[in-house]
């Protein structure tokens, strides 16, 4: 079953909506793009390459609060971070491919764009907030679990040459902020994964690979023990 660009732009603007920091529940609600009361706060904006690509912004009423909370004056945290993965949450669900990184844009263009969907973000009736989406291949798509890896590679093939991060992860924990903001030298962080466990290998912080930890020429490494399909570790 296919779903249109409006329905899988609206489904992107609920997941943000649900993983976007906020003392209450965030309810997202398309609006014409056209004199869409954009706050001084600039956007946070990324592009998602793949099945489906697409440009992401959200801009929150209470960013500099956020900014407060993250203690950005020390570098640990920015508001970029704690919105991150909001977006992450909100291309998901556009199937197969990589979010880039998130920056602030201080001209929020995207947001007055003909070919994006924008969309008010309430807390309790109150304004919250604005997210926009511009889905650049259009038209009607279907479920990525219908797409054969050899289409998601021809999707994929001219991007070839561009570099990522690549990450290996050990273990993740969730804290909050004013527990972060507290750390210290000697302080012990425990992980989901007990000593021994497989390391997870991320590729722009999709799972791609397991692996395990070895030393080479007194360096670091990760041996890869088992390479996940493309809808297991992407989807």
């Amino acid at each position: 079953m296919n779903k249109s660009t409006t329905a899988q732009q609206a489904e992107a603007a609920e997941a943000l909506a649900l993983h976007l920091p906020s003392s209450g529940i965030l309810v997202a609600t398309l609006r014409p793009g056209a004199g869409v009361p954009i706050a001084a706060a600039p956007a946070v904006a990324a592009s998602f390459v793949g099945v489906t690509a697409a440009d992401v912004a959200v801009i929150l009423n209470d960013a500099a609060e956020l900014a407060k909370a993250a203690g950005t004056d020390t570098s640990i945290l920015s508001v970029i971070d704690l919105l991150r993965p909001a977006l992450e949450a909100a291309t998901a669900v556009l199937g197969v491919g990589v979010l880039g990184d998130a920056h602030l844009e201080e001209s929020a263009s995207l947001f007055s764009a003909d070919d994006a969907a924008v969309f008010e973000l309430t807390s309790d009736g109150a304004p919250a907030g604005w997210f926009a989406i511009r889905l650049r291949d259009g038209g009607t798509v279907g479920h990525v679990t219908h797409i054969s890896d050899r289409t998601v590679a021809g999707k994929l093939g001219r991007i070839n040459n561009v570099e990522m991060a690549l990450t290996v992860e050990i273990g993740r924990t969730r804290m909050s902020v004013r527990d972060v903001l507290s750390l210290e030298p000697g302080a012990v962080i425990e992980l989901d994964r007990s000593a021994g466990a497989p390391a997870d290998v991320l590729l722009n912080g999709r799972l791609i690979a397991h692996g395990e930890i070895v030393v080479v020429d007194q360096d670091y490494a990760v041996r890869i023990t088992q390479i996940l399909d493309v809808a297991e570790g992407l989807n």
